[in-house]
């Protein structure tokens, strides 16, 4: 049974059942081995692996009190992105070391490691944040946006206090972060709002100074400067007529006096005349009436020139009006007089005595005087009309200049155009920047006192830490089992490998299979007993030993578990 089949030349010949069933038996101790040192190996591993409690919160995201329609937030992140910012600093160095000193964690890596990496390893592996989605709350199965806060550490008591720990820092950061940033965004608009203010101010600054040293020449005042120039030319125009108006009046004064001193020049006060009494008093009446139809000629010549220029209601009319119906009554008068003189003449009466001598005229001497008077009242009006002329003739000087000004300014509005429309759309520009940064202001204030009573957008706990009471890791029993499956697999595999490796004829079987010769019958293989029971001593010795040994490891890690881990 020596011979092997690769000296026959043949190739396997497929094995049956009682094949395998002997291989079982021939590789027993390879598959056993391996199986029972996995089996040890997952033993120790899953008892030597500590417990890891995970405590778990659910905090839930509550959306603001008052509509964003009516007060808007002066936080415009997302929740998910605050949600990673908040984490971010609260996964901080700092706080993560402030912590681990506060709930005494992790003494042993404390002892051995640098807290940097005690650090690293809390933030990378116990801690988990994870991302808002939509948790179902109360009985009603109602959704609500929800993320969750997990700790995991060997000690259930400190990983629900580090959730709690977690959890409350979480909400303080997001109420504190909020009322922060809505603060700092009304403090900004508040100093934007007073730069923009003091911006302003420096423009109106700069636009009054311009105003001040170009009034009358503003784009602006163009209108209110042609009006000025209309009516300037309307009081030129009523001066230049006053003027005129006094220059008639003055030579038809002058040609009255004219008048008066040339009736002044032929009036004798002497004469010698041979008169009655009766003929002195007719002649003195009827030089009287020709006076006063001189006087009232030359009245109605100066109120036919006054028409000219004024209304029947101007007060100089109505004066002169009255004085000449003055004249009119006294001629009137006058007239009577005579007639009732001429009706005396035709009575039969005494022949009047008469006389022949060179005597002062009453008459002529009164009428000479009267003239004289009305010479120097005419010489006094004409002086008046002069003084009148000049004041017209200065204020028409002073409008003139003033129409002068008015043109220059008229004139000169285009050359500084340019710069006061730059000077008032600046202003323009920065006012409305002024009124947009204060409405800003008051909507930010209203959205400041928002968050400040914590009406905004908030975090509350949907679920409290939870208290864990049973590991979540590890799986002891699938450790075991798993390794003591892997062991298996390992020991048919070296098995198998042992069977494709022995080329020896096993059995009858073999003989038949690869000698095509009929078999008369076998010899069993005859061994020493001595040699035989020393082998089966020293595999029982070792396997005993294996088992022994085994076992005190197994047991060894299941005391450091329930006695030195759990105390």
């Amino acid at each position: 049974m020596a011979l092997e089949m690769d000296n026959l030349n043949v190739s396997r010949r497929v094995p049956d059942m009682e094949d395998y069933v002997d291989m079982l038996r021939r590789q027993k101790a390879w598959i056993a081995g391996p199986a029972f040192a996995a089996l040890v190996i997952a033993v120790v591993v899953a008892f030597l692996w500590p417990d890891t409690f995970v405590s778990t919160a659910v905090v839930r995201v509550v959306p603001p009190q008052v509509p964003a329609a009516f007060v808007p937030s002066n936080v415009n992140m997302e929740m998910t992105e605050r949600i990673n910012s908040m984490a971010q600093q609260i996964l901080s160095r700092s706080t993560l070391t402030n912590i681990i000193n506060t709930h005494g964690l992790y003494a042993r890596d404390r002892a051995r490691l640098p807290m940097e990496d005690v650090v690293e390893g809390m933030r990378k592996k116990d801690v988990r944040i994870s991302s808002v989605v939509n948790f179902s709350a109360g009985g009603g199965g109602r959704q609500v946006p929800a993320f969750q806060i997990s700790f995991a550490y060997d000690d259930r008591m400190k990983a629900h206090k580090v959730c709690q720990d977690l959890v409350g820092r979480f909400i303080n950061e997001n109420t504190r972060d909020r009322t922060n940033q809505s603060v700092f965004t009304t403090q900004f608009l508040k100093d934007q709002l007073e730069l923009a203010r003091r911006d302003l101010d420096v423009v109106e600054d700069k636009l009054a100074k311009f105003r001040i040293a170009n009034a009358g020449k503003l784009p602006d005042q163009v209108q209110q400067n042609l009006q000025q120039l209309s009516a300037l030319e309307q009081r030129m125009a009523n001066m230049n007529g006053q003027a005129s108006r006094l220059n008639q009046e003055k030579l038809l004064l002058e040609s009255q006096r004219r008048i008066y001193q040339e009736q002044l020049n032929t009036i004798s006060t002497t004469e010698e005349v041979t008169i009655t009494q009766q003929q002195q008093q007719i002649q003195a009446k009827s030089q009287r009436i020709l006076r006063l139809e001189s006087e009232i000629q030359n009245m109605e010549l100066q109120i036919a020139a006054m028409r000219e220029n004024y209304t029947e209601n101007h007060p100089d009319v109505q004066r002169m009006k009255a004085a000449l119906s003055v004249l009119r009554k006294n001629k009137d008068q006058l007239d009577k007089d005579e007639l009732a003189t001429e009706r005396a003449k035709k009575k039969p009466e005494e022949e009047p005595k008469e006389t022949k001598k060179k005597v002062v005229n009453p008459l002529a001497v009164r009428e000479s005087r009267e003239l004289e008077a009305a010479i120097k009242r005419l010489q006094s009006a004409i002086e008046a009309k002069d003084l009148e002329a000049e004041e017209v003739k200065k204020a028409s000087a002073a409008t003139e200049a003033s129409i002068k000004a008015a043109q220059a300014r008229i004139e000169a509005t285009p050359l500084g155009e340019k710069e006061y429309i730059d000077l008032m759309r600046e202003r323009d520009l920065v006012r409305a920047r002024v009124e947009d940064l204060n409405k800003k202001q008051g909507v930010s204030n209203i959205a400041t006192a928002l968050e400040t009573r914590q009406q905004g957008e908030n975090l509350e706990l949907l679920d409290p830490a939870s208290v864990p009471q049973k590991p979540s890791e590890p799986d002891r029993a699938m450790i075991i089992g798993a390794g003591s499956a892997v062991g298996l697999v390992l020991g048919f595999v070296f098995a198998a490998a042992r069977e494709l490796k022995d080329s020896t004829i096993k059995n009858l079987k073999d003989v038949r299979a690869y000698t095509q010769l009929n078999i008369l019958g076998s010899i069993p293989l005859l061994e020493n007993d001595l040699v035989v029971r020393r082998r089966r001593r020293l595999s029982w010795l070792a396997w005993t030993t294996a088992c022994i040994f085994g076992v005190v490891i197994m047991s060894g890690s299941m005391y450091y578990y329930f006695f030195v881990l759990k105390v």
